[in-house]
């Protein structure tokens, strides 16, 4: 009896950790430096996890004031506390996809974020993103 409950409780246990692991629903923010020195630029991701699926989307202001620049997540992924997700945008007339992977870490994501540079070799930044409280 002792052995099955045991059995039992680390199930239970197992379980709660792993629907616990990533907490990614929400929002999330980060700063992204700016251009040539510029003003940093603040990103807005909604994330919403079903099982190990990831959709939402990123959100940046609109240049010059404009309608911000929204782009759906494709190809996103939670496993534990790992996120990944894909943004393509249409910049310039060229479609460029963007690519991040990161780790939920409490109220703080810890993101790579991987894009094609201005020459087409892959431009790499690594950014922090706190949950949003609103």
């Amino acid at each position: 009896m002792t052995k099955k409950l045991l059995f039992v409780v680390t199930i239970a246990l197992a379980a709660s950790f792993a629907l616990m692991a990533a907490g990614v629903d929400g929002k999330w923010v980060y700063e992204q430096a700016g251009r040539q020195g510029g003003n940093p630029t603040q990103v807005t991701l909604m994330l919403k996890a079903d099982g190990t699926t990831l959709s939402g989307s990123t959100s940046r202001p609109g240049r010059g004031g404009g309608e911000p620049m929204v782009a759906s997540i494709k190809d996103g992924k939670v496993d534990g506390n790992n996120v990944s997700f894909k943004t393509s945008m249409s910049m310039g007339g060229n479609d460029v996809t963007i690519e991040y992977t990161g780790v939920v870490a409490g109220d703080e994501m810890k993101l790579k974020i991987v894009r094609p540079g201005r020459d087409g070799s892959p431009q790499t930044t690594e950014v922090t993103a706190k949950r949003g409280t609103t």
